[in-house]
């Protein structure tokens, strides 16, 4: 399983090799241009991601990094596999990458969120502890 995401991800990035000689068109409704502008979503989510979690990673004392940090090592491995896993239905065909690339925005995106509300909690606020949780939901 981790060789088939590790060689998707190879993939994807050969293709975005190939993808930084053309800038993404979206009038272009070409596969291959879609898939190149799925490309550059996600690389415009993943710096955003890197600088909410350099933001966090630079506010917490020693013990709140290094929980930091496995957390999100344990969510990039979630990640990776979550799109692995919902994607591999289109796998090898043209689209796989696109769908590949729309997964790791979408939660990626999800992630910014999360790391953006843990940098707004107040120490000792239980409240604030996922940015859609709903008290509601709590049972």
């Amino acid at each position: 399983m981790r060789r088939v995401f590790l060689s998707a991800c190879l993939l994807v990035l050969a293709g975005a090799s190939v993808a930084r000689a053309q800038e993404c068109d979206r009038s272009d409704d070409s596969q291959q241009m879609m898939n190149i502008c799925a490309g550059e979503d996600y690389q415009a989510a993943d710096a955003r991601l890197n600088k909410a979690y350099q933001d966090l990673i630079n506010s917490d004392d020693a013990d709140g990094k290094r929980l930091l940090q496995v957390a999100q090592r344990a969510w990039i491995t979630f990640r990776d596999a979550e799109c692995a896993h919902s994607t591999a239905a289109s796998e090898g065909g043209s689209i796989h990458s696109m769908e590949v690339s729309q997964c790791l925005t979408r939660l990626t995106n999800d992630r910014i969120k999360q790391l953006a509300a843990a940098a707004n909690c107040e120490e000792g606020d239980a409240s604030c502890a996922s940015p859609d949780e709903d008290e509601s939901d709590i049972q």
